[in-house]
C-alpha cells in the first residue's frame, strides 16, 4: 500500500475513535515511521511503504488509539525551538510555559532555581537563551532527574545546570535572582475532566497536589524569601482560575510588584511578584 492509502484509513480509525485532531496526529505520526521530516511527507505518500515501515506505522496508530499522547510516541517534544525528551516520567511541555519563560528572559538574572524540574524545559531554555548564566533544577523524582540530565547535555547547557533530588525546598541551598516553577495546581474536583492522555500517561504528582490545587504554590512562596536575593524575581505558572488566589498568597508572603500575566488565549496563565530589595 501506499502512504496515502494508509494515511487515509489511520485517519479514519484516530477519527471514529474520537482521537482529537485526527488527521494532524496521522500526518506526523507517518513522518515519524518513514524517518522523514513532517514537511517532506508530501512527497513521500505516492510511494509504496515497505512493510517494516507499515508495521512501525500501525504500531504508533494503535499506541495513539490507546490515547498514549503522540508526543511519547515520537519520544520528544518541541519547545522554545527546542526538542526535549519526554515519557510517562515528566510533565509533557505545554506551549503556554513559554509565557513564563518570556516572561523570565525580560530581565537580565545570574542564576536560576527552578522549582519542580520535570523534563528540564524552563531551566534549560533559559540558560541556553543566557549563556552566561547558571542554575540550579530540582524534582522529587530520580525518573524526571535523568531525562533532564539527558535534554541538558543534548542541549549543551548541562556544564550550568546543577540538577538534584529535592522535595521542593528541602536540598536547595543558596539564594538566586530568578525563582521559576510550573507545579502541580490541578484540583481534586479537576481531576475527573482531564482527557485520558494527562490522567492515564502523565505522572499524577506532577498534575495535581490534591486538595483545592493550591498547597505547592504555598510550600513555594513559603520558603522562597530564605532563597533570594534582595530584589529577586518570582514566576509561576497557574491554572487559569487561580491568579488571584496565588498573587494573594504572594502579597501576604511581603512580595512586591505582583502582576498577571495571560496566554496568547487570555487566560490567566503566570503569577510574576519581586522581593524587596
Amino acid at each position: 500500500m501506499t502512504g496515502n492509502q494508509l494515511l487515509v484509513a489511520a485517519i479514519q480509525r484516530l477519527k471514529a475513535a474520537g482521537i482529537p485532531d485526527p488527521s494532524r496526529d496521522a500526518r506526523v505520526l507517518l513522518a515519524h515511521a518513514l524517518k522523514q521530516p513532517r514537511e517532506r511527507l508530501v512527497l513521500f505518500l505516492a510511494e509504496p511503504m515497505t512493510d517494516e515501515q507499515a508495521d512501525r506505522f500501525h504500531g504508533y496508530i494503535e499506541a495513539r488509539l490507546g490515547r498514549r499522547p503522540v508526543s511519547h510516541i515520537l519520544g520528544y517534544r518541541e519547545f522554545f525551538g527546542h526538542r526535549f525528551e519526554v515519557g510517562p516520567q515528566v510533565l509533557d511541555p505545554r506551549p503556554e510555559t513559554e509565557i513564563l519563560v518570556e516572561a523570565a528572559l525580560e530581565r537580565p538574572f545570574g542564576n536560576v532555581l527552578d522549582l519542580g524540574l520535570g523534563s528540564g524545559c524552563i531551566l534549560l531554555t533559559l540558560l541556553n537563551e543566557r549563556t552566561s548564566t547558571s542554575g540550579v533544577g530540582v524534582d522529587v523524582s530520580n525518573e524526571a532527574l535523568s531525562i533532564a540530565r539527558r535534554n541538558a547535555d543534548a542541549l549543551g547547557v548541562g556544564h550550568r545546570a546543577d540538577l538534584r533530588q529535592s522535595d521542593w525546598w528541602q536540598n536547595v541551598e543558596g539564594r538566586f535572582d530568578l525563582i521559576v516553577s510550573n507545579p502541580p495546581y490541578i484540583s481534586d474536583s479537576e481531576m475527573a475532566d482531564l482527557e485520558p492522555e494527562l490522567v492515564q500517561w502523565e505522572p499524577r504528582e506532577a498534575l495535581t497536589p490534591g486538595g483545592d490545587g493550591l498547597d505547592a504554590y504555598r510550600k513555594i512562596i513559603g520558603g522562597a524569601a530564605a532563597h533570594a536575593m534582595p530584589g529577586a524575581r518570582l514566576l509561576l505558572e497557574i491554572g487559569a482560575s487561580q491568579g488571584q488566589a496565588v498573587s494573594a498568597l504572594a502579597r501576604a508572603a511581603g512580595l512586591e510588584n505582583l502582576r498577571i500575566i495571560p496566554d496568547l488565549d487570555g487566560r490567566d496563565r503566570v503569577v510574576y511578584a519581586e522581593f524587596r530589595r
